[in-house]
């Protein structure tokens, strides 16, 4: 479909038809797998603090709902496009099958550049965005999250405009929301966490001690940050980090705690003290144990691909290895990968968790959802770290097929609608 047009969907599609030849699937189901049952366009017109009113353009993909209501994250930035939202919509897909939860994938964006705009500004927008979502949103339709460019007062928001439009408190239309409006005890945590574990698992399966491996990771938010010191309780020692500004190297490990600090005074990472600058491209080629994309997509392509020195790729972020890089690092099996609908699928799960607790008034503790997130990603592992040695494929085809096999079911059983 040409309005899915964008280097990121088509990414997406090319590895959705990898796992389809290898599961035989017939060419009758593919479109119905591939394409999403519901994609909006929206106008948002608000007025911007210097009088001026100005229209940006929102976007909301809903991939399948054969599953359940769908849930994926909303983003803010200046690059979003329907082809990119519907391709990190597919990718939810696979990751919720994958990991077991009754969803389908969804994603949401608004082209905007938050870090230009007032506080004010942006919940103008956010408000104005949840108001043309109404008719397609809910605790049993579709539930949004935080993703790039937003965070847990932009759920807040959205919580609050969908509410008074109810005419009751509805928690459960959002997650990754304040702790004191319903939110769960380890969301902001879980993504940094699950990516952090999973990395344990690889590395006691390749017979490595993570208390003496070595870790670079591209993105301090969210996800980079918490990943970053969670590794540290493992003992890994994080040598290189970086931002959408650039990087940070110390060859004898990074104090992140004071860079924590650093970072939240200074609104970035630049000029740090006690490390030397590196670009984000000399990042990821830098020698180390674990290297974690965990910034935007399409970050490993054909032309480094070949360059990374890493025993652990663990794709933190969505889609951060191209199907070209995939080519050339099944020819580099020194290179482990934990793939993205894997790696990063945390979140997720304790978006879930949070949901679950919202629509029965009952909260848990957070290390009662730390286990359950690990239990749940521990037996994700299992699986596919199983199938991917007893079929001779990679990690990622492994997990793929896992995915869409379980949507793939899903549609049959239920059939199709006349």
């Amino acid at each position: 479909m040409e309005i899915y047009a964008h280097p990121t969907f088509q990414m997406a599609c090319r590895q959705f038809d990898l796992v389809a030849d290898h599961l035989q699937i017939p060419e009758s189901h593919r479109d119905r797998l591939k394409y999403p049952k519901r994609s909006l366009i929206v106008s948002l017109p608000i007025h911007m603090d210097d009088g001026a009113t100005r229209v940006f353009t929102g976007y909301r993909v809903q991939h399948h709902l054969t599953l359940g209501p769908t849930k994926g994250g909303l983003r803010y930035h200046p690059d979003v496009a329907l082809g990119e939202v519907a391709a990190l919509a597919m990718w939810m897909s696979w990751k919720c099958a994958l990991t077991g939860l009754p969803y389908g994938g969804a994603k949401g964006g608004i082209t905007c550049d938050p870090s230009k705009m007032s506080r004010t500004e942006i919940e103008r927008l956010t408000r104005r965005f949840t108001q043309e979502m109404i008719p397609f949103i809910g605790p049993q339709v579709d539930v949004m999250a935080p993703d790039v460019g937003t965070n847990d007062q932009t759920m807040a928001w959205i919580m609050d405009t969908y509410s008074v439009h109810e005419g009751n408190s509805v928690p459960g239309v959002v997650t990754g929301k304040p702790i004191g409006l319903g939110g769960s005890l380890g969301r902001r945590e879980a993504t940094g966490r699950g990516v952090a574990y999973l990395i344990r698992r690889a590395a006691e399966a390749l017979s490595l001690d993570p208390g003496k491996c070595t870790a670079v990771i591209q993105g301090f938010g969210n996800v980079g940050s918490v990943a970053a010191a969670s590794l540290a309780q493992y003992g890994t020692r994080v040598i290189a980090i970086s931002d959408v500004h650039g990087g940070l190297y110390n060859a004898r490990g990074l104090d992140l705690p004071a860079l924590e600090k650093y970072a939240a005074q200074n609104r970035g990472l630049a000029g740090f003290p006690g490390a030397e600058p590196v670009t984000n491209e000399q990042l990821l080629l830098l020698p180390c144990d674990v290297l974690v994309p965990a910034a935007m997509e399409r970050q490993i392509t054909a032309a480094n691909a070949g360059k990374i020195q890493c025993r652990i790729l663990a794709e933190a972020a969505n889609g951060p290895t191209t199907p070209d890089a995939d080519e050339i690092l099944r020819q580099r099996p020194e290179i482990f990968v934990i793939p993205d609908v894997l790696c990063n699928a945390g979140g997720v799960v304790v978006s879930y968790f949070e949901w679950v607790q919202d629509l029965q008034s009952f909260f848990w503790s957070e290390d009662e959802i730390t286990a359950k997130l690990f239990h749940i990603l521990d037996n994700s592992w299992t699986q596919i770290f199983k199938l991917s040695r007893q079929h001779n494929i990679s990690m990622r085809m492994a997990a793929l097929s896992v995915g869409i096999s379980r949507v793939l079911e899903a549609k049959n059983q239920r059939g199709l609608f006349p």
